[in-house]
């Protein structure tokens, strides 16, 4: 499987229980968990395994939760089936999970930093101020010019190009609702308010950009050991001495997800292993082209196909 890439799931995908199949399975999955509790000082574990829900879905547990379960399965896969990538994305806050697959930022370092980040960006805008939405069915010039005019002063601006078909719009509540209106006006499939607490990626997240620079500051970084796509430029990181400035950048900058998944295809890609909670990469890629095979792996169930490819 030398054509193969690892991607790594962004803030949505958590759920109660998950991780919780693989580490009653795999001591590396155990150890990955007991891992980041102590980096954190608190039972992350315990959260991720039962809850509750609406702890969880908390922007700064959400963030470390998703990333550490990320990074057990990533574990467990190397250590049962041998499987190496050829090259690593992951969708905003997966971006993390795959620097650290990558071996540029520890583990311990990029859970804590995550958790720092889940803070930061939750804190940017005032509860209620900011909202997100998904437009289904219009391309990207239409959303941005339909953005455009239902700004009206405020913010609102595309913060994730997830597929031909799907892009989110994020910034202030009033403007992304105007926003919503206009693209069912113009035809969209579907146009819905998403359930989350911010924001993120547009303007509004500067104050949260700006405190996750300061943050990481003291954290060191190594060279990439392998080729890691950035969401804000669809492009290969070009050293290690551009990972913080990049990653600073993310945060209010749209995640360019599709053209990232076309960045794979060119490199030659042929099979793509989601590797966390959630198949919901999996169903973008799909979207994006047929010509890669996707996988997952979040269970033990899903490690026993994958190590038939092998």
């Amino acid at each position: 499987m030398s054509e193969t890439a690892f991607i790594f799931p962004g803030q949505g995908s958590q759920y109660v229980g998950m991780g919780k199949e693989l580490t009653e399975n795999f001591k590396v999955a155990r150890e990955t968990f007991e891992e980041a509790d102590e980096a954190l000082g608190f039972n992350l574990s315990g959260l991720c395994f039962n809850g509750p829900e609406e702890d969880l879905k908390l922007t700064f547990n959400t963030q470390p939760a998703i990333l550490t379960t990320s990074i057990a399965s990533l574990r467990v896969l190397s250590s049962e089936t041998g499987i190496d990538p050829v090259v690593l994305a992951g969708h905003s806050l997966g971006e993390y999970s795959s620097l650290t697959a990558a071996q540029a930022i520890a583990f311990p370092d990029a859970v804590r930093t995550v958790r720092l980040r889940g803070t930061f960006m939750q804190e940017a805008v005032p509860p209620g101020e900011g909202a997100m939405a998904a437009i289904l069915g219009l391309e990207a010039p239409e959303v941005e010019e339909l953005c455009v005019q239902a700004a009206q002063g405020e913010v609102v601006a595309p913060a994730n190009f997830n597929s031909p078909w799907q892009i989110v719009i994020s910034g202030h509540a009033q403007a992304v609702t105007r926003a919503v209106e206009l693209a069912l006006e113009r035809g969209a499939k579907k146009a819905v308010m998403l359930a989350v607490s911010a924001p993120f990626h547009c303007s509004l997240m500067k104050p949260a950009a700006e405190r996750l620079h300061d943050a990481l500051q003291d954290i060191p970084v190594c060279d990439i050991g392998i080729p890691v796509i950035s969401n804000a430029d669809a492009e290969a990181y070009p050293s290690k001495e551009e990972i913080k400035n990049i990653l600073v950048k993310q945060v209010d900058h749209p995640v360019r997800w599709e053209e990232s998944m076309r960045e794979l295809v060119k490199r030659g890609i042929k099979t793509v292993i989601e590797i966390g909670p959630g198949k919901v990469l999996t169903g973008l890629m799909r979207r994006i082209t047929k010509d890669v095979k996707t996988v997952n792996l979040g269970n033990a169930d899903d490690l026993k196909a994958l190590s038939g490819h092998n």
